[in-house]
C-alpha cells in the first residue's frame, strides 16, 4: 500500500473514531438532560394534603367566626398581616430606611422560586450543553493544527503587563467561578457527597472568598478594558469575512484578521460588557449599607447569576480554543511570543503590519521577507 493510501486511511479511521465518540456522548447528554433538574436544584419539599373541613361548628379550636358566618383563625390572621406589613404586626423600627415597618418580606418566596425552580435549572443545564457541545466540536474537528509546523522563529504577541494582567483576571474568574457555583448548587451536588458539616463549612469559606475576589477581579476588568479597547473595536469587512469562513475553525481555510479577531473582541465585550454587569450587580450584594432594599438586592443577585453563567459559558470556549483548540495559542500568553507561523495563520494583517514597522524602523532588512522574526 502506498504511503499516500496508508495516511488516507488512517485519517478516515480517526475520522470515524471522533464521531463515535461524538454519536456516544451525545446519547449520554440527551440522556441526562431530563434528569438534571434533579441534580441541579434540590426538590421542594412536598405540600401536605388539605386537611378536610366539617361541615357544622368551628373547623378548629380558637377559629371565630365572622358577621357573615365565614371562620377565621385568628393566629393565620396575624401573620398575615405580618408578612403583609400591616401597621401594628412589625417590630422594625428605628432607622431601617425603606425596610422600616416590615417584619417578612414576601418577595423573598418569590425570589427563592425564581432562583431554584428557574434560573439554577437553566443556567446549569445551559452549561453542561455548552460543555458537551465544545466536547462533540473537539471529537469531530480536533486541535486545529500549523498547517506549515513550526519555523523556530517567533515574534511578541503580548508585553509581560499584558500577560500579567490576563493571568491575574483569568485566576479570580476561576475562584469566583468555583465558589460561585458551589453556592449555587452546592446543597443539590456537594451535601450528599461532602455531607452537611463539611459543606456548610466550605459554603462559609466560599461565601467569604466570593465577596472578597469579586472587587479584585474587578480591577482587573478596568485594566483589560483601558489597555485592550482600541484594539477590540469590530471592522464589519473583515469580520464579516471572518465569520463566512468559519473563523478557521470550519473547513480549511485561514481568514485574515489583525491583532484580534471577530471572536476574540467578541470576548472582550462580553468580558467588559456581561463582567461588569457581573462586578456591578456583585457589589450591590457586596455592600448593602447604602440603603438598598432586599428587592433591589433579590434582583442584582437575579442579575448577578444570569450573567455569571451567560460569561462562564463564553469563557469555556475561550479556553478550549485557547489551549487544545488551536495549536501554539497558549504559548502566547505564558512566554508572551508565538511562532511566525502562527502568526501567518491566523493574525495574518497583523503580522504584516509587524513586518512593515520593522521595515520602516531599519531593523529588519528587507530581503528578510515576511519570514523574519520580530
Amino acid at each position: 500500500m502506498s504511503p499516500n493510501r496508508s495516511g488516507t486511511s488512517a485519517r478516515r479511521a480517526l475520522a470515524l473514531r471522533r464521531i463515535a465518540v461524538a454519536l456516544l456522548l451525545f446519547v449520554a447528554i440527551a440522556a441526562a438532560l431530563p434528569f438534571a433538574g434533579r441534580w441541579l436544584v434540590a426538590p421542594a419539599d412536598a405540600q401536605a394534603p388539605a386537611a378536610e373541613l366539617p361541615l357544622q361548628g368551628a373547623p378548629a379550636p380558637g377559629w371565630k367566626q365572622d358577621a357573615d358566618g365565614r371562620w377565621h383563625n385568628p393566629r393565620a390572621d396575624t401573620w398575615r398581616g405580618v408578612r403583609e406589613g400591616n401597621a401594628g404586626y412589625s417590630a422594625v423600627t428605628g432607622s431601617a430606611g425603606d425596610e422600616k415597618g416590615v417584619l417578612i418580606n414576601g418577595n423573598g418566596e418569590n425570589w427563592r422560586q425564581v432562583r431554584n425552580g428557574w434560573v439554577a435549572p437553566i443556567g446549569g443545564i445551559g452549561l453542561l450543553v455548552v460543555l458537551a457541545a465544545i466536547a462533540l466540536f473537539y471529537a469531530i474537528r480536533g486541535t486545529v493544527r500549523l498547517d506549515h509546523g513550526r519555523t523556530g522563529l517567533t515574534v511578541q504577541r503580548w508585553s509581560t503587563l499584558s500577560r500579567f494582567v490576563h493571568w491575574y483576571t483569568a485566576l479570580l474568574f476561576i475562584a469566583l467561578a468555583i465558589t460561585g457555583l458551589s453556592l449555587l448548587f452546592g446543597r443539590a451536588l456537594l451535601i450528599p457527597v461532602l455531607g452537611k458539616p463539611a459543606f456548610a463549612a466550605w459554603a462559609s469559606v466560599a461565601k467569604l472568598l466570593h465577596n472578597w475576589l469579586g472587587p479584585a477581579f474587578g480591577l482587573g476588568v478596568l485594566a483589560m478594558a483601558i489597555g485592550w479597547m482600541k484594539h477590540n473595536f469590530f471592522s464589519p469587512r473583515e469580520d464579516m469575512a471572518w465569520l463566512k469562513a468559519g473563523g478557521g475553525l470550519i473547513g480549511d481555510g485561514h481568514p485574515s484578521a489583525g491583532r484580534f479577531n471577530f471572536g476574540e473582541k467578541t470576548w472582550f465585550w462580553v468580558v467588559v460588557l456581561v463582567g461588569g454587569t457581573v462586578i456591578a450587580s456583585g457589589l450591590v450584594l457586596d455592600f448593602p449599607q447604602f440603603g438598598q432594599t432586599r428587592a433591589n438586592m433579590q434582583l442584582a443577585h437575579l442579575i448577578h447569576v444570569v450573567c455569571a453563567c451567560g460569561m462562564l459559558a463564553f469563557a469555556f470556549g475561550h479556553i478550549y480554543i485557547g489551549t487544545i483548540g488551536s495549536e501554539g495559542s497558549l504559548e502566547g500568553m505564558t512566554t508572551g511570543r508565538v511562532d511566525v507561523n502562527w502568526a501567518k495563520q491566523h493574525h495574518d494583517l497583523w503580522y504584516e503590519q509587524l513586518v512593515e514597522r520593522e521595515r520602516a524602523e531599519a531593523r529588519v532588512p528587507p530581503a528578510a521577507g515576511r519570514g523574519a522574526a520580530v
